[in-house]
């Protein structure tokens, strides 16, 4: 193997690089990133970028210096356009072509938008250009709405409110991020919200947003109530950036679509948020938008690609942070799964909780409990029978909806 292309200059295709060098592999090496900007980390843009108690340039991953030890052809600020499989090449939207052996996708994802969004005052947290628009409008002083309360709608909803700002949070489930955690916990980060003086509106969706001469004035719900704003945040998830590998051949339904190697067809993987993949710990395809993962799996995928041919099977690790609360977690959260305290008391602010699914500890999860949730996580790498759970007497169960 001659030519290795990585497409995506975030974390995963930056350590998919490094990974490539530190193992001796000194090929040809490309590197594309469609942000003008050296690669930075992400999870930063939501909190400390935000709230300003970081400066932009604290959150770059690499130095220049440190990107030209690499050895590759960086082409930041440059995009990939499509890439053509049989002739192993990447065509990118200057009309160039990238010749490869091996090709690394790893272009992330981007964020969903309402229709009619396109209003001043509306914004999106993905880039570190988002944030720094979003900071500056922070800094006026307005009214705020979130719409969406996953982790980064709760996270955006938590910096506003450090910087002292009146914030509203839409969400159409009962509670806050339901869906990775379930009735039990999402009541507790509402709590903590309310707590904080943050309002929430849950329970409803947005039919429309409203403006007046190109600038964002309101959030219309589903129920016919309407929230002035000033500035509106978009938090409604994201989906896999995909769209340039149309007519590819390769399977996209959710994702880049691999197998557990994390091989989407002879010598093309994907890493990172973009990538599909059988995870043979769980027995199930997975795509993780998680920092960690992006790290791992680029580590993987290089590895693979020069040969070691092991299935990435992680045991994922994720966590939030808001306010004084730091929310960890290792596993997967599927709906259905039984959910236990193990550790604390969640009126103490401190606690652990096991869950269970199909007879087995998926996953583990503590609330401002870093070392108990470590240790804990050793019963997801053993798939520890749920049945020593269930059998002792129920202190705080929950089922995960």
């Amino acid at each position: 193997m001659k030519r290795i292309v990585i497409v995506g200059a975030s974390a995963a295709g930056l350590t998919a690089a490094e990974t490539l060098r530190r193992r001796g592999w000194n090929g040809e090496l490309t590197l594309i990133g469609d942000e003008s900007r050296p690669p930075y980390d992400r999870p930063p843009l939501s909190k400390q970028i935000l709230t300003g108690a970081w400066q932009p340039g604290r959150a770059s991953l690499r130095t220049l210096r440190d990107l030209d030890q690499l050895k590759a052809d960086l082409r930041l600020g440059q995009r990939a356009a499509a890439i053509d499989v049989p002739g192993r090449q990447v065509h990118m939207d200057t009309g160039e072509s990238v010749g490869f052996d091996g090709l690394v996708i790893a272009t992330g994802v981007t964020p969903r938008r309402l229709p009619d969004s396109d209003l001043a005052g509306v914004h999106v947290l993905h880039t570190l250009d988002d944030a720094l628009a979003l900071r500056a409008a922070l800094l006026a002083g307005p009214g705020v709405v979130v719409v969406g309360a996953g982790f980064l709608g709760t996270e955006v909803a938590a910096a506003a409110r450090v910087m002292g700002l009146e914030v509203t949070v839409v969400e159409p489930e009962p509670v806050p991020v339901r869906r990775p955690f379930g009735d039990r916990v999402g009541e507790l980060v509402a709590d903590l919200h309310r707590d904080h003086g943050t309002r929430l509106c849950c329970g409803v969706g947005v039919r429309r947003l409203n403006g007046a001469g190109g600038r964002v004035t309101g959030v219309e719900l589903g129920d016919g109530t309407t929230l002035p704003a000033d500035v509106v945040v978009l938090a409604l998830g994201s989906t896999p950036a995909t769209g340039w590998l149309s007519g590819s051949g390769l399977s996209l339904r959710d994702g880049v679509e691999c197998d557990a190697l994390c091989e989407a067809a002879p010598g093309i993987y994907a890493a990172g948020d973009v990538a599909s993949w059988v995870n043979p710990h769980f027995g199930t395809r997975m795509r993780l938008e998680h920092r960690m993962n992006a790290t791992e799996q680029a580590m993987a995928v290089a590895g693979n690609l020069l040969g070691d041919a092991t299935p990435f099977a992680p045991v994922p690790y994720f966590w939030t942070d808001q306010y004084d609360t730091r929310i960890q977690a290792y596993g997967i959260f599927p709906p259905g799964a039984e959910m236990r305290i193990v550790y604390g008391d969640p009126s103490d602010g401190h606690f652990a909780a096991a869950y269970g699914h199909h007879r087995r500890v998926v996953s583990v999860l503590g609330w401002n409990a870093p070392r108990q949730v470590r240790t804990l996580r050793r019963l997801v790498v053993d798939r520890a029978p749920w049945a020593a759970f269930a059998a002792t007497p129920e202190r705080s169960p929950a089922i995960v909806n």
